[in-house]
């Protein structure tokens, strides 16, 4: 049985591709120039260069130590497609994985900003009614007292 390592066209495994320096899985590529002599055609490792902080790295890892045979322009091209594609996968599950993640947290801050506005209007709901407990016996409190002064008053007239 051969293996991505035998067959040119082959792809290997995300996870079987080394990390570069920046920490990124490294694509796969195929060298195209002709120089250095002997190396156009064969397969290697590259880093994606996708850090934001503008620093190139300059990771490579050869797979073959000679071509594999020709390879076509065609085949090239064809490669490059797939490259793409798996690429494009990649993003794709990942911005799959972010919704998903925004999703569950825009859930819970739905849940949170209802159980605030709850305890918001158990709050005040609580002050209302220890505002009027407290405001209607200071007021009758407060008139009796006139009515006594003036009860009293009366009588001592």
């Amino acid at each position: 049985m051969s293996t991505w390592r035998d067959d040119p066209n082959a792809i290997p495994p995300w996870n079987e591709r080394p990390k570069c320096h920046c920490g990124f899985r490294t694509w796969l590529q195929v060298w195209t120039d002709p120089l250095p002599q002997g190396k156009r055609g064969c397969r290697f490792f590259k880093c994606p260069d996708i850090d934001d902080d503008f620093k190139a790295c300059t990771f490579m890892q050869w797979i073959d130590t000679r071509p594999l045979g020709r390879v076509s322009l065609k085949e090239e091209q064809e490669r490059r497609v797939r490259q793409q594609q798996i690429r494009l996968k990649g993003k794709e599950d990942e911005l799959k994985r972010r919704r998903a993640e925004l999703g569950q947290r825009e859930a819970a801050l739905k849940i949170q900003e209802e159980q605030f506005q709850a305890r918001e209007a158990q709050f005040k709901k609580e002050a209302e009614e220890q505002k009027n407990r407290y405001k209607e016996p200071a007021q009758s409190s407060t008139t009796d007292e006139r009515n006594k002064k003036g009860k009293f008053l009366r009588f001592t007239q």
